[in-house]
């Protein structure tokens, strides 16, 4: 078991300018599964890399368990990384994948082949042994990778972007599978996903990172509920929130295509304090409904999924084209074309001038 800390951790690649991780301060917990998510480019891999001792660390420091590993190979930190490609020996079987590491750390061959075998029976892989990785599927590979981390008994996890070779089906059975096995085995582990409902699904914590530099890490929930700026609040959520640029005025009265939008107490307070200016309104798809009276528009685009359809509404605020997503439960008549109200159910999302949550 372990708790690890990044402190003002930063890594700038050769001829760069711009750090890939700018000051990264994170602490993860004893036992925690931690997703660090963004989009392509954000850092997170680089991050991961970091802790592994993958990357060098040009300034700042890495810590497992209170012990400075910022100079430590990677062989003395004593963590385990699973990756997306699996990197298994085709030549070896599923066994001597697994146990090819406590191969190498000369543990006697009874001993290997029974921690071997505890981890085959913890994932399943016990009928697939003496297979080699050509005659497995992506899922059991992966369960393989899985299992060769397993047998090490580490004291961290590192997974990079493991579930991003699978099939969506599979992905989302694996999700469940790895979830309920880091509960299961309490090993304190790092998650890298540019997947943000993965990210939501599996992590205890999720920490969000963009060009580098930490925008938040919370809950789940209160990422979804309670989003810190404007590029959380895009990033986090499935489909992504509207978000509109709004003028406001000495009055503090919100608009979006002329339709006042709800603010709760705290928000209308602080917007109040605020001041004017250029302000964003976060909505989410799934707080708005298509019905007879809120924002006229018309219907640009109907997705139907089956047990949800997504209602993409053309309108016009401040002057200028609107796009919004509106989300509506099981499948709906609405077609392309229609003349449509979009309603907006709840307070709103609000975001200043400069991309910061204005209040609660």
């Amino acid at each position: 078991m372990a708790e690890v800390k990044f402190v003002e951790a930063s890594r700038i690649y050769p001829g760069s300018d711009e750090p890939a991780v700018d000051r990264l301060n994170l602490d993860i917990g004893d036992g925690e599964l931690l997703v660090l998510v963004g989009p392509s480019g954000s850092g997170k891999s680089t991050a991961l890399r970091m802790l592994a001792g993958l990357e060098w660390i040009d300034s700042g420091s890495v810590h497992i368990n209170d012990k400075d590993v910022t100079l430590s190979p990677p062989q003395d930190r004593d963590i385990a990384m699973v990756f997306q490609n699996y990197a298994l020996y085709p030549s070896m079987t599923v066994a001597q994948n697994m146990g090819f590491a406590l191969k190498q750390q000369g543990v006697p061959k009874q001993e290997r082949t029974k921690q071997v075998r505890e981890a085959a029976r913890i994932l399943d892989l016990e009928p697939y042994l003496d297979r080699k990785p050509k005659n497995l599927s992506g899922g059991q590979r992966q369960r393989v990778a899985m299992g060769r981390a397993i047998v090490r008994s580490p004291q961290v996890f590192l997974m990079d972007e493991p579930l991003s070779n699978l099939d969506a089906k599979l992905r989302v059975q694996t999700r469940t599978e790895l979830a309920d096995l880091q509960a299961r085995l309490g090993v304190t582990t790092v998650y890298v996903t540019h997947d943000q409902v993965e990210a939501l699904t599996m992590g205890h914590r999720v920490a969000v990172l963009n060009f580098g530099v930490l925008q938040q890490v919370d809950s789940p929930s209160i990422l979804y509920s309670r989003p810190k700026n404007r590029f959380v609040a895009g990033f986090i959520g499935s489909p992504a929130m509207n978000l509109i640029d709004v003028d406001v005025s000495g009055d503090s009265v919100l608009q979006v295509a002329g339709l006042d939008i709800p603010l709760s107490p705290e928000v209308a307070a602080a917007l109040k304090t605020s001041g004017p200016g250029k302000y964003s309104v976060g909505l989410r798809p799934e707080h708005m409904d298509i019905g007879t009276e809120g924002i006229a528009g018309e219907v640009a685009v109907v997705e139907e999924l089956g047990s949800e359809s997504f209602v993409h509404v053309s309108t016009i605020h401040q002057g200028e084209p609107l796009l919004m997503e509106v989300r509506a439960e099981g499948q709906t008549k609405i077609k392309r074309g229609d003349n449509v109200h979009v309603a907006v159910r709840g307070p709103a999302h609000l975001f200043g001038p400069d991309g910061e949550r204005v209040g609660d």
